[in-house]
């Protein structure tokens, strides 16, 4: 059942970007990593960056993997963000918001169940800059949903331009 989610909320993941076909493509793909709070874990992933759906705004769905404090946590996440031009600097921050469905599973004894499905929301704060024709990012993201939903994100990434 586990794996069957997963691969559901994959393809789901998928759907915005066929609906951008026209016109909008995916402007780069990479890979981030970080730490979140309560609960207390690594956090490794990747994203793509389906840029310019309108002037300044970007889709960009990710997944991310969590491992630690007992706990393992998939999340499916679909942000967009909103970057800012800076005068005379080759920094964009950005903001965004994100809805995501979060795959928990419990480190429990055998024969005790206990993972679940939640679906969060979340704010981000981020930058981004240019580096050799790739693109370095950080953010920040703050988890709105129950106990299992991560607090606080901080992560850092590579975009690799398309």
């Amino acid at each position: 059942m586990f794996k069957r989610l997963i691969i559901l909320c994959a393809l789901g993941a998928l759907l915005p970007v066929s609906a951008f076909a026209e016109g909008v493509a995916v402007t780069s793909l990479g890979v981030r990593g970080g730490f979140s709070t309560s609960p207390d874990q690594l956090v490794l992933g990747g994203q793509m960056s389906v840029g310019d759906i309108a002037p300044n705004l970007s889709f960009d769905p990710n997944v991310e993997l969590g491992f630690g404090d007992d706990v393992t946590l998939v999340s499916f996440n679909m942000d967009m963000h909103y970057h800012f031009d800076l005068a005379r600097s080759a920094w964009r921050p950005y903001v965004g918001a994100g809805a995501g469905i979060n795959l928990i599973r419990f480190d429990a004894p055998p024969g005790y169940d206990d993972s679940y499905t939640k679906v969060a929301g979340e704010l981000i704060v981020g930058t981004s800059v240019p580096t050799q024709g790739h693109q370095f990012f950080g953010e920040f993201k703050l988890g709105l949903g129950d106990s299992a939903t991560p607090d606080l994100k901080l992560l850092v990434g590579l975009n690799f331009k398309r």
